[in-house]
């Protein structure tokens, strides 16, 4: 890795099956929300924060922590992540239906998919008012929209890459990086994909039919768009039904039940001084619920008591919360993503010369990122005058020292700063 983790989570699914309201849930952005196919011509893109435990509680910097970006809640650092919101896809889509190509084609941006399912079955999979729709048709039919768009893209240019292939010499990791190379695939990708098919050089890729290119694009989609299902809508009472269903057939890792307008509902009467609540927290506090006598929150009337009680008991006592953090944190869980702090000094943890403002500075890493890598994409000249790096514990760190959960913390030794003591 020589770049920083720049993670587009890339939200997708069905018209009307909650897409815009998730957005809008958990991000700044106004995805405008409408009851019709197409509410969304133009992707909707919004910044959304990855939730993670900051070492400003492990070291009792809490009340110093102050992030450049996001920010840090009791402990809680909320790291900011690009969103995008394609628009309603349908089926047909990989053959230009609907307004097909050009929402795949923005797909090609994300980097993990998010695929908001309309859990409740009461929409079809057009998006129109319906009763008992089976959702999990909806999961089957995205995974092969996607799959025969890159499908249909490599089999029509076949013959002529088999043979630049053969013309060439090349190996099927420089071929197919090649073909793939629009959907933001590198070789190393390309490579992972070809190893856990057991592919070998020299390759066939002449004598590859149908049947096995298919294999290669399943296992292409495993790696290059990972998606978590978040089954929206789990207020609805028909969704219980749906919802064992979809854990009985999918990786319980890969899901995640959600309630978006709950969400955006808690964070409404929270900006409103009603409730006390924190984003993807359990449980809220209302004026009734206060022990400490204050009176800073406002009393409710009986039609918004209604809908909280209705949310406690519907949504975060069965599921733990409205699911919408929890949504953010898989996508980018799955990728593996380290958060890493560079500090100047390492009795304070500050990154300045002001002592007060700890843990400014936190980037995301991709998986088996050394301490040089980190070196370059932070300033090439911290690469070129490097002389070693400490973590928390000082213990000294090379350039080829791996930063890992346990290595997080890390301070920079340059020759140009030595020279300066």
């Amino acid at each position: 890795a020589t770049q920083m983790a720049n993670l587009i989570v890339g939200c997708v699914g069905k018209p009307n099956a909650g897409k815009s309201s998730f957005l809008n849930s958990c991000t700044d952005a106004n995805a405008k929300v409408g009851n019709y196919p197409f509410c969304t011509i133009d992707p909707n893109h919004g910044v959304t924060y990855y939730p993670t435990n900051c070492p400003c509680a492990k070291f009792d910097k809490v009340g110093q922590c102050t992030p450049k970006y996001g920010k840090c809640v009791n402990g809680t650092r909320y790291i900011p992540i690009k969103m995008i919101d394609v628009a309603g896809l349908v089926p047909g889509a990989s053959e230009g239906k609907g307004l097909g190509n050009q929402f795949l084609d923005d797909l090609r941006c994300a980097d993990v998919l998010l695929h908001i399912v309309d859990i409740s079955g009461t929409t079809n999979e057009k998006g129109e008012a319906a009763l008992g729709y089976d959702p999990l048709k909806d999961i089957e039919w995205l995974q092969e929209e996607v799959h025969l768009w890159i499908y249909n893209n490599l089999w029509r240019k076949w013959s002529s890459t088999v043979r630049r292939h053969l013309a060439t010499k090349s190996t099927a990791v420089q071929t197919l990086s090649l073909q793939l190379s629009g959907y933001g695939a590198k070789q190393s990708l390309v490579q992972a994909v070809l190893d856990s098919l057991d592919v070998k050089e020299p390759s066939d890729l002449e004598t590859w039919e149908p049947e096995k290119i298919h294999k290669f694009v399943d296992t292409f989609l495993e790696h290059r768009f990972s998606t978590i299902l978040v089954l929206n809508k789990v207020d609805h009472p028909d969704s219980d039904h749906n919802i064992r269903r979809v854990y009985a057939k999918y990786p319980e890792t890969r899901i995640v039940p959600s309630c978006a307008l709950a969400e955006i509902f808690l964070r409404k009467l929270a900006k409103q001084k009603y409730i006390r609540y924190i984003e993807g927290e359990e449980n809220f506090d209302t004026l009734e619920d206060l022990t400490d006598g204050s009176n800073s929150l406002l009393a409710l009337d009986p039609k918004n008591k209604a809908r909280l009680e209705k949310i406690r008991d519907m949504v975060l006592l069965r599921y733990g919360s409205t699911g919408v953090q929890e949504a953010i944190k898989r996508a980018v869980d799955i990728r593996g993503l380290i958060p890493v702090y560079t500090v100047k000094n390492l009795n304070t943890f500050s990154c300045s010369n002001r002592a007060e403002r700890v843990f400014q500075d936190c980037s995301l890493v991709y998986p088996n990122t050394t301490v040089g890598d980190l070196a370059k994409m932070l300033h090439p000249d911290i690469h070129k005058y490097f002389l070693y790096a400490e973590n928390a514990l000082k213990m000294r760190l090379s350039e080829n020292d791996v930063i890992t959960f346990e290595n997080n913390i890390i301070k920079f030794t340059t020759a140009v700063r030595e020279k300066e003591k």
